[in-house]
């Protein structure tokens, strides 16, 4: 093995890797998601945006808000909150040495969690499936943050 994989010899970081890596390109999806909406319902906030549709006062009218672009925006800012967090507390769990099969557990809850959250905001999904697949992934997230504290913690 090359010697920059040796930090990779941690299961559960390697285990910490893959979902971090899941969860930040379903994030990145969001942006182009977002973009989609933007486009195929034609409904910009830049001015230069919307000039891409209409000149002078033709592009005015694409200067407007649409459900969809909200609801794919919203989706993104929930994944903002909620997916950085888990980005340093699930490296620090990683490196705090638990057992593979807890980190494993731990790391698919919460990405299962956040690509549920995502279809139930854009399909929409009837509540309480958005509300419960987002406290599923805060709760494993604090769940970590607890073991961290709690392997590692110096007073």
């Amino acid at each position: 093995m090359a010697k920059s994989s040796q930090l990779l010899d941690n299961e559960a970081l390697r285990a910490y890797a893959t979902y971090a890596t899941i969860v930040l390109l379903k994030m990145m999806l969001m942006s182009l998601i977002t973009a989609y909406f933007r486009i195929t319902r034609k409904a910009f906030v830049n001015p230069e945006d919307a000039a891409s549709f209409g000149k002078g006062e033709g592009a005015k009218k694409y200067l407007r808000t649409d459900q969809d672009v909200e609801r794919a925006r919203r989706g993104h800012l929930n994944d903002l909150e909620n997916i950085v967090p888990f980005l340093g507390i699930g490296l620090l769990y990683a490196l705090s040495g638990p057992e593979l099969s807890t980190a494993l557990m731990h790391f698919r809850i919460f990405a299962g969690s956040r690509i549920f959250h995502t279809l139930a905001y854009l399909i929409p999904l009837p509540q309480p499936g958005r509300g419960l697949s987002w406290a599923a992934g805060y709760a494993v997230t604090i769940s970590m943050a607890y073991k961290v504290l709690k392997t590692v913690l110096y007073l």
